[in-house]
């Protein structure tokens, strides 16, 4: 089953100069626990911004021309239109979409669940978003985790097709 997962801002925000806006301790917990065991699909520029280094106990998948990155251990490489195939296959496990913006937008009106973080600030300085899950065929399905962080509250929420 195809899902997407994301932290966003109030305003949808998911990044800056590749760079995650924030990270709330809790979001990162429920990220790891909620993809464990699974795959994962992120562009390159995702990738990158890990430290180019595979997400361990999931099975990566980078979109990507650039052979340099075909080499490194534990992950897959290669065009949207190869991943597109190798999701297809994949039957025994989720999948997780986990960015950027661009491998959102791709894959949105695939997947049938969202894991989407929201942390109620604003940031200025943001280059990349989130697509809007409503204007997808997404209803909200329910309240998974809320709190505060840096004095500004979040939620963790599912949503469904």
């Amino acid at each position: 089953m195809l899902k997407g997962i994301v932290a966003v801002d109030r305003c949808n925000g998911i990044g800056y100069n590749n760079n995650l806006l924030f990270h709330i301790p809790e979001d990162m917990k429920f990220f790891k626990q909620t993809t464990m065991g699974n795959v994962v699909v992120m562009g390159r520029k995702t990738f990158e911004s890990m430290g180019s280094k595979p997400l361990k106990g999931r099975n990566n998948i980078v979109i990507t021309s650039k052979d340099s990155l075909k080499n490194i251990p534990d992950i897959v490489c290669g065009s949207i239109e190869e991943v597109d195939k190798i999701i297809k296959i994949i039957d025994d496990r989720d999948i997780f979409i986990i960015g950027g913006s661009s491998v959102y937008e791709h894959y949105i009106d695939q997947c049938s669940v969202l894991y989407i973080t929201v942390y109620y600030k604003k940031y200025d300085k943001v280059d990349s978003y989130f697509p809007s899950p409503y204007k997808h065929g997404f209803h909200f399905d329910r309240l998974i985790h809320q709190g505060k962080y840096d004095d500004h509250a979040y939620k963790i929420t599912q949503w469904l097709k």
